[in-house]
């Protein structure tokens, strides 16, 4: 079974940073996409930042300038720094994972979500 277990959230005035993790853990043989998505009261979720295995990277304009994603491929670890956040990045942050299995295979996974709250 695999986990991706989040961490980092909080409540932060606007202006601040924070920096998420998320760790992948279980009979993984490896990963691949490796991402961040946000959900906002009343919205739909939303892409935010992705980090191929290689490290190439994609931002949503939204957060361009300002979010960096990064990974630790020995932990199985990625990162969203989250600099000059403003109030509509208010939401739930969720990681997700492209996992493959010694068996075969890739599967889509995804963290239990972390609240990131901005005040203004």
């Amino acid at each position: 079974q695999v986990q991706l277990v989040e961490s980092g959230g909080g409540l932060v005035q606007a202006g601040g940073s924070l920096r998420l993790s998320c760790a992948a853990s279980g009979s993984i043989f490896s990963i691949h996409d490796m991402g961040w998505y946000r959900q906002a009261p009343g919205k739909q979720r939303e892409a935010v930042a992705a980090i191929t295995s290689g490290g190439i990277t994609n931002y949503a304009d939204s957060v361009k300038g300002r979010f960096t994603i990064s990974r630790d491929n020995a932990k199985k670890t990625v990162y969203l720094q989250m600099n000059s956040l403003k109030p509509e990045d208010t939401a739930v942050y969720y990681c997700r994972a492209v996992v493959e299995f010694t068996t075969g295979g890739r599967y889509i996974y995804w963290g239990q979500g972390t609240q990131v709250t901005v005040s203004s």
